[in-house]
């Protein structure tokens, strides 16, 4: 995945696409004349079209791609009347296609809704109209209001709200009352023992049992009593919640169902002439049911119209407008490629029967670099991983720095890669030759006890010299392995930070992570709540480049063997 930036400003479009922009249908022949193609204002005929289609989640756009953004965001500049909305952020997409006759256009689209509606000029239509719908929605979804209503006035009922508040005064009178009885019990207790101290016969000494034994007994009858006089009241409200309770489930039946019969409208096609619903589509793909919005994205509505028009695809790409989310990181003008949970069945199924671009992460990388050794001794070693080589196999036997250790050192046992290192990014990686190296190693990460220091460069001025960033971290369950910000999900993850040097766009810097989570320094980087500022060369927060700008420079840990401090550095390449 990466995203790339759109050089279009968000209230300044460009004086010659502001004179010619009509942004108006403009069919390139006759037959054409229902279809929502648009006509390149600059002339494109000099740039080549690509050989294959563009692979939607890993890609740099192709020039055609970024000539008609700059011409559509020149549009979205003009609606003045969306200014508010878009100022939030919506997802746009274009779709560059070749019609029979060669003639080459591109058509337009955005994610969802705009200005409450499916439909607007220039943009192509939705696959299914969720505002439109049949007849069955609308009748299904007044069975579902009126369960709401239910729900509502019975939790809204006056003998309901009466019941659980006099559950609520009685329980804390009760629990008052029995810590006040077990405060004079021990006040009794302390004086029975003093008396003992001093009771001359054994009839002081019954008597003073028969009065241990009464009070006791009588917290246990008041205790029973209360217990009693709380589980009717509970009984009461149970009864209530029951009836919510089977409301709430058949709401939750019920919209399950609708949602799938809506999902099944979704008729989508692909390059081969083939038809699915959406149900299909992912019951075939992945055997889970569509998430929320599947459909809705600009990627599957530029393909389903195109299909429909006998237009065939060439190269498409989708971009950002606005500010970005609290939680995931989308910044104003660029690009991104389509989520992999939503998007991923349905363009996986859409993109059957064209030629499609490989995915770029899965083409061999860093396979001729060599593994530098930086500290070896009997019980370990530390490398410097190049940037491009992954920390250890994904799916298949790749190319990998635990590969390469474990042919290398054949009689090691144990796992042996401690911990890892973003595939691009590059620096230290610590080796364990045994397995309680292994365990020792990997305790102190866990109890972060291990000094790490990264140093990247940043695309923007950081103006502060130092300080911590805290965001709570976890992945984006509709696009993994991208990380998003939850207060409410989220994992603790904390970075100091330590400006070294300043650019005039750049900032190069120190990252002190004090957890270790998932992409923790890209993104307290690239979020708006933490530097504002992506590492150079991030694929999925910042700008693509020659390569990720991150480096892990340095470690300090205690030998597992020695205890001794092992500090190992490797300067940055850049």
């Amino acid at each position: 995945m990466m995203s790339h930036r759109i050089p279009v400003h968000r209230k300044e479009c460009s004086d010659s696409a502001r004179r010619c922009l009509s942004f108006r249908f403009i069919p390139l022949n006759k037959s054409y004349r229902d279809v929502m193609l648009h006509h390149f204002i600059r002339t494109v005929s000099h740039i080549p079209l690509p050989e294959k289609f563009t692979y939607p989640f890993c890609y740099t756009p192709h020039p055609l791609c970024l000539i008609a953004a700059e011409e559509l965001q020149a549009y979205i500049g003009t609606q003045t009347q969306w200014r508010e909305e878009l100022s939030r952020g919506k997802m746009f997409g274009v779709l560059v296609v070749r019609t029979y006759t060669g003639e080459v256009g591109y058509l337009a689209a955005f994610s969802g809704i705009l200005a409450g509606s499916n439909r607007h000029p220039g943009f192509v239509p939705p696959i299914y109209d969720l505002l439109r719908p049949e007849e069955f929605f609308r009748k299904e979804e007044d069975e579902i209001t009126a369960i709401n209503r239910r729900i509502d006035r019975l939790r809204t009922r006056p003998e309901y709200l009466g019941a659980k508040e006099l559950l609520r005064s009685e329980t804390e009178q009760s629990e008052t009352e029995l810590a006040e009885m077990k405060r004079q019990m021990t006040v009794a207790k302390a004086e029975r023992d003093r008396r003992r101290l001093v009771a001359a016969n054994e009839i002081d000494l019954a008597q003073m049992i028969r009065e241990s034994q009464f009070q006791k007994a009588e917290y246990k009858r008041t205790e029973r009593a209360w217990n009693q006089r709380l589980s009717g009241r509970k009984n009461e409200i149970e009864a209530y919640e029951r009836e919510i309770e089977l409301l709430c489930t058949e709401r939750k039946q019920r919209s399950a169902a609708l949602q799938r019969k809506l999902f099944e409208h979704f008729r989508l096609l692909n390059a081969a002439g083939e038809e699915r619903n959406l149900c299909r589509i992912f019951d075939e793909d992945s055997g889970k049911v569509p998430p929320a919005g599947a459909g809705e994205c600009a990627a599957p509505k530029l393909l389903q119209y195109a299909y429909q028009q006998g237009l065939h695809p060439v190269a498409m790409a989708e971009f950002w407008w606005g500010d970005s989310p609290k939680t995931e990181i989308r910044r104003h003008g660029f690009f991104y490629p389509s989520c992999k949970g939503k998007c991923g069945p349905i363009l996986r199924f859409m993109l059957q029967g064209l030629a499609v671009d490989p995915d770029p992460l899965s083409l061999p990388v860093g396979t001729s670099v060599a593994l530098e050794i930086v500290y070896e001794d009997d019980t370990l070693l530390v490398v410097d991983k190049p940037a491009g080589l992954l920390s250890v196999p994904g799916k298949g036997d790749a190319d990998s720095v635990y590969r390469r250790v474990r042919q290398k050192y054949p009689e090691a046992d144990g796992p042996m890669v401690v911990h890892r290192l973003d595939m691009d990014t590059s620096g230290l990686l610590v080796i364990a030759k045994n397995k309680n190296a292994h365990q020792n190693l990997q305790a102190q990460f866990k109890n972060r006890t291990i000094r790490k220091r990264y140093i990247a460069l940043l695309q923007g001025v950081v103006l502060s010299e130092e300080g911590t960033i805290s965001l709570p971290l976890c992945a984006d369950p509709q696009d993994r392995p991208r990380q998003i910000v939850s207060d409410r999900y989220g994992k603790p993850a904390v970075t100091r930070y330590r400006v070294l040097e300043r650019g005039e766009r750049t900032t190069r810097i120190a990252f002190y992570p004090q957890t270790g989570r998932t992409h923790q320094l890209r993104v307290h980087a690239a979020h708006p709540q933490g530097l504002d500022a992506p590492i150079v060369g991030d694929r999925l927060y910042g700008i693509p480049a020659d390569r990720l700008y991150l480096h892990a420079e340095s470690l300090e840990f205690s030998h597992p063997v020695t205890g001794e401090t092992i500090c190992v550095e490797k300067k940055a390449p850049f």
